[in-house]
C-alpha cells in the first residue's frame, strides 16, 4: 500500500488516492496496535520478573489491573482479526423491530437501542437515529445508524431474533412473560460500489414525521419511506426536517440493505436471505435473555451464557460477538 502512495500518478484520480491513504491508515493502525501490545507486554513480564525476584508484594495489584488492561486490549485485537469480510470495516446500519409480544416487545426494542447505545458508547461510535416509530409501550421499530470504524463487523454478529423472559412491568398479575425483536445490520456503503435500483422498482412515499409537539412539530410531509418491489425491503428516514434530506438518506439505507441481500443471494446462504421472512417468534431466536425464573443470558449459535446480565443489557455484548465470529471462522476454514 505505501508503495502505491508513492506512484506519481495517483493523484490522477483523487477519489482512488483517498481510498488508499485511507485504507492504508486502517492497516498501519492494525499493525501497530499488534507491535505495541507486544512491546507493552514484554514490558509488562520484565516488570513482573523484577518484582517476583525482589518479594514486592505491594505491587500485586498494579500487577493485576495492568495484565487485565493487557488482556483488554489483545481481546479487541482479536475480534479485529476475525473481521475479514468485503465490508466489515464499515460504518453500520442497525434496525430493530419489534415482533411476537405486543407492548411488552415495543419495550423490549427500547432495552435493547438502548443496549446497542451503551455498547457503541464504549467503543467510541458515535450513533444517530434515523427512523423511530413508537408505540404503546415503547418502540415499534427504529433505524439507528452506528458511525465507527468495523461498526459493521462488529454488528453482523447480531443480526437475527432476541427473545426475552421476564416478569411483566405491564401485567398487574406479575406473570411471566416472553417478547421477541428482530435485530438486522447492514454496511454504510460508499459510492464507488454499485447497486442498481431502478426506478420502476420502487414506490416513495412521504408522510409526516411524528413529534414532540409545540413549536418543533413538523408541519411538512417531510418524512420519506421507500418501498422496494423485487425483495419487500421497506426503509424509512424521518430525522431532517427536509424531505430531500431524508430521501437521499432513506436511498443510501436502501443502498446498503440490497447489497446485504445480494450479496447473501450469490454466497446462496438461504437461512441468511430468509432472516427477514422468519416470523419473529418462537424457535428462530439467535439469543434468549432470561430475567425470570433465573438469570442468564445465552446465544443458541455458540451456547456461550452469562448469568451476569445487568452488564449485557449495560451494552457488554463483546463475547458474544466474539464467540459467534470465532464460529463463523472456524466454519469458512
Amino acid at each position: 500500500m505505501e508503495g502505491k502512495t508513492a506512484d506519481p500518478g495517483l493523484w490522477n484520480d483523487r477519489e482512488n488516492a483517498e481510498r488508499v491513504l485511507s485504507e492504508l491508515k486502517r492497516l498501519k493502525k492494525r499493525v501497530n496496535s499488534w507491535e505495541s501490545l507486544y512491546k507493552d507486554f514484554y514490558d509488562f513480564y520484565d516488570f513482573y520478573q523484577l518484582t517476583l525476584s525482589e518479594g514486592e508484594d505491594s505491587l500485586e495489584k498494579e500487577l493485576r489491573d495492568n495484565f487485565h488492561s493487557l488482556q483488554e486490549r489483545y481481546n479487541e485485537l482479536e475480534i479485529i482479526e476475525l473481521l475479514g469480510g468485503e465490508q466489515d470495516a464499515s460504518s453500520c446500519f442497525l434496525t430493530i423491530h419489534s415482533g411476537a409480544g405486543g407492548t411488552e416487545a415495543c419495550d423490549w426494542v427500547s432495552m435493547l437501542l438502548r443496549m446497542y447505545s451503551r455498547w457503541a458508547e464504549r467503543h467510541g461510535f458515535k450513533t444517530e437515529i434515523l427512523s423511530l416509530l413508537e408505540a404503546e409501550g415503547g418502540i415499534k421499530s427504529v433505524t439507528m445508524q452506528v458511525n465507527g470504524e468495523y461498526a459493521y463487523g462488529y454488528l453482523k454478529a447480531e443480526s437475527g431474533i432476541h427473545r426475552l423472559v421476564r416478569i411483566s412491568p405491564f401485567d398487574s398479575s406479575r406473570r411471566r412473560h416472553t417478547s421477541f425483536a428482530s435485530v438486522f445490520a447492514t454496511p454504510v456503503i460508499d459510492d464507488t460500489i454499485e447497486v442498481e435500483i431502478k426506478p420502476e422498482d420502487i414506490r416513495i412515499d412521504t408522510y409526516r414525521a411524528t413529534g414532540a409537539g409545540g413549536q418543533h412539530v413538523n408541519k411538512t410531509d417531510s418524512a420519506v419511506r421507500i418501498t422496494h418491489y423485487p425483495t419487500g425491503i421497506v426503509v424509512q428516514c424521518q430525522n431532517e426536517r427536509s424531505q430531500h434530506k431524508n430521501k437521499a438518506t432513506a436511498m443510501k439505507i436502501l443502498r446498503s440493505r440490497l447489497y446485504e441481500y445480494y450479496k447473501e443471494e450469490r454466497e446462496k446462504e438461504k437461512e441468511k436471505i430468509e432472516r427477514e421472512k422468519k416470523d419473529i417468534s418462537w424457535g428462530n431466536q439467535i439469543r434468549s435473555y432470561v430475567f425470570h425464573p433465573y438469570n442468564m443470558v445465552k446465544d443458541h449459535r455458540t451456547n456461550y451464557e452469562t448469568g451476569n446480565i445487568q452488564a449485557v443489557m449495560d451494552g457488554e455484548i463483546d463475547v458474544f460477538i466474539k464467540e459467534y465470529l470465532k464460529l463463523v471462522w472456524v466454519g469458512k476454514k
